[in-house]
């Protein structure tokens, strides 16, 4: 799968201005602003418990912010929140089915949930079967079905009424790879047909799979870009990669170096953000010499999306 870009991306769809959502005295969504244009893939990539739930479920009217404005295809989230469910589709990490009812029952369920016309239903279900993947196997419990199928068998009851936005909150979370890289081959093939899908996500492969990327940490917007964008100015300095034997015991010889600005176990390697990799190198190789340490190779390298992620939320909390 190659990796997308902003070509052919116009008018916002969804435009989101200084969000907030409290639980009594917790702030979980915390002043976000940003915009979606129609066909954009905006991912939302955050740790566990950052906002990114929340933060979906106000735009999908599910949750009333408190303060701030968001607008979702045109409409006003807290003024008419079941306007606006009337023209999305959501998709929650737990599919939404029915696993006591077969494939087309809870197709026909949703069908009916998005009031799809009886003129069109039919249409709908093959393509949501074919989507699925479940010719053959339309009376099938869906309790019964591999957690790939399950997955695109709900993508396909989330989009029966040909919603303009989509919503999905960690919609691979227990999927095998493969079945997530198929999942992302219908995001996408979605996205060229016009529809602004919001998803998030704690899968780094994916997010690079995103136009753009939000990263939320303790509910505030820490930084917005493409993943090229992200990987390219997150990081305050040059990245080094050292590598060898008992290479996780040198964290700390080189925690309190002069220039260190982070170093991290990445991998059976270290990761070292430094100020300056061409002046630190040679000193970095004779402090691990004079330490004992043998046969260490350290070089540069560009950052990857996980680089850039690590540093941001441990770098701003």
């Amino acid at each position: 799968m190659t990796n997308p870009t902003s070509s052919g991306i116009t008018a916002p769809q969804i435009i989101v201005e200084d969000l907030v959502k409290r639980f009594g005295d917790f702030i979980a969504i915390n002043q976000v602003s940003f915009s979606v244009n129609r066909g954009e893939i905006m991912g939302f990539l955050g740790p566990n418990g950052a906002g990114k739930s929340t933060l979906l479920r106000v735009l999908c009217g599910l949750l009333h912010p408190n303060s701030g404005r968001a607008i979702v295809a045109g409409i006003d989230v807290a003024q008419d929140p079941e306007a606006v469910r009337r023209r999305i589709g959501y998709m929650s990490q737990k599919f939404s089915l029915y696993n006591d009812m077969s494939v087309v029952e809870n197709l026909r369920f949703f069908g009916g949930v998005y009031g799809v016309s009886r003129r069109d239903i039919q249409d709908r279900l093959h393509f949501a079967v074919d989507m699925a993947g479940l010719g053959g196997r339309e009376d099938s419990l869906v309790g019964t079905l591999a957690g790939g199928w399950k997955q695109r068998l709900a993508l396909g009851a989330a989009i029966l009424h040909k919603p303009a936005i989509l919503f999905l909150d960690e919609p691979t979370s227990g999927v095998d790879p493969s079945s997530r890289r198929r999942f992302w081959e219908l995001i996408h093939s979605l996205g060229e047909d016009g529809v602004s899908v919001l998803v998030s996500t704690h899968y780094m492969d994916e997010a690079e799979y995103c136009h753009r990327i939000a990263l939320i940490n303790h509910g505030k917007l820490i930084a917005l870009g493409t993943p090229r964008e992200l990987k390219r100015h997150a990081l305050d300095g040059h990245l080094l990669e050292l590598s060898g034997e008992r290479i996780g015991t040198a964290i700390a010889t080189l925690d309190q170096s002069t220039g260190m600005r982070n170093v991290a176990m990445f991998g059976s390697s270290l990761h070292a953000l430094v100020d300056d990799a061409e002046l630190r190198i040679p000193e970095f190789q004779a402090q691990l010499a004079a330490a004992g340490y043998v046969g260490i190779t350290i070089r540069r390298i560009e950052p990857s999306l996980e680089d850039s992620f690590v540093q941001l939320v441990g770098g701003k909390k």
